[in-house]
């Protein structure tokens, strides 16, 4: 079997940033398996290309400019060109199983967060143990389906590594009885993990999500 492709330093922090909207070095070297010292290095080269720049105040941290999302991008498409044959290919099926269950995913989302028929929705305060049953049995039968794409993706991009592992942590908080780690943002959940891959498949295909074609 092939060894996965290594992307450079400077993607990884680019795409780490674009992915996370906003995050501290620390947060970047953790995300991206990139040294906190190149991450820092790199965000200092970046910063005076006018590729990302440093907010202060009540939250602190680096967030790309519009240059550096496209400078992201072009690194993208450059490292997909380069790459064999094999993982431009790879990387398109496993975005078209991964929109295919797209839907689904989102279905789950609110089934989570609210219950009843569309004229009667109210909020799911988690105290039917029934219902949040057969909605996790659901989501379970999800990440059984999505566990080979995010296995092809990592197979042919390194990059890809980390989201079997966190979806898998995620599953199991919610099935622990934390509801959190279904659908909260800012943390690791179910559907952060989601959103971010689907994100990371986008930019590694050159899709803007404005413009995604339905299944």
């Amino acid at each position: 079997m092939a060894t996965p492709l290594a992307s450079e330093p400077a993607l990884l922090v680019l795409l780490t940033l674009r992915l996370r909207s906003f995050a501290s070095a620390a947060v970047v070297a953790d995300a991206s398996g990139v040294p906190v010292g190149e991450v820092s290095r790199l965000l200092g080269e970046f910063a005076a290309a006018d590729l990302v720049k440093y907010r202060e105040g009540k939250l602190t941290g680096w967030l790309l400019t519009g240059a550096g999302r496209a400078e992201g991008q072009r690194l993208l498409a450059d490292e997909l060109a380069a790459a064999p044959d094999h993982v431009g290919v790879t990387v398109r099926s496993c975005y078209q199983d991964f929109l295919a269950r797209n839907q689904e995913m989102l279905e789950l989302c609110t089934a989570w967060q609210l219950k009843g028929g569309a004229s009667s929705q109210v909020i799911n305060d988690h105290t039917d143990a029934d219902y949040d049953r057969g909605v996790l049995a659901d989501l379970r039968r999800l990440d059984t389906d999505i566990l080979p794409v995010v296995e092809g993706l990592a197979g042919v991009l390194a990059r890809f590594g980390s989201y079997g592992r966190r979806f898998g942590h995620a599953l199991t908080m919610v099935e622990g009885g934390d509801p959190d780690f279904f659908t909260k943002p800012l943390i690791d959940s179910y559907h952060t993990v989601w959103f971010e891959l689907h994100e990371h498949l986008l930019a590694s295909l050159g899709i803007e999500r404005s413009s995604e074609a339905a299944p």
